[in-house]
């Protein structure tokens, strides 16, 4: 059963451009200490069955899926109450 952790925060390169690609999602483990892991390995993670990620921006749960744009692997919010996109939304990771 995959662990279902929640994504606080995302690094991307250029954090104002809505195409620029997610680099890097995290959050903080129930020990307090703070985790990060690249897209490849959060989606590889999905895959696996690892972990199941989710956000709760916007004042609801949104879980966070695999999409594909041009035969490549991306991570999005399934569709919630909020037009913005939750992941998007998030403050950057340190």
């Amino acid at each position: 059963m995959a662990a279902s952790v929640e994504v606080q925060c995302v690094n991307k390169r250029d954090r104002q451009n809505r195409h620029e690609r997610i680099q890097n999602i995290g959050g903080t483990n129930p020990d307090g200490s703070r985790w990060k892991l690249s897209e490849d390995e959060a989606i590889a993670g999905i895959e696996t069955n690892q972990w199941d990620f989710y956000t709760t921006g916007g004042g609801a749960r949104a879980n966070v899926i695999i999409a594909t744009h041009n035969g490549r692997k991306y991570l999005k919010t399934d569709k919630d109450s909020t037009a913005r996109d939750n992941l998007l939304s998030l403050p950057e990771c340190p």
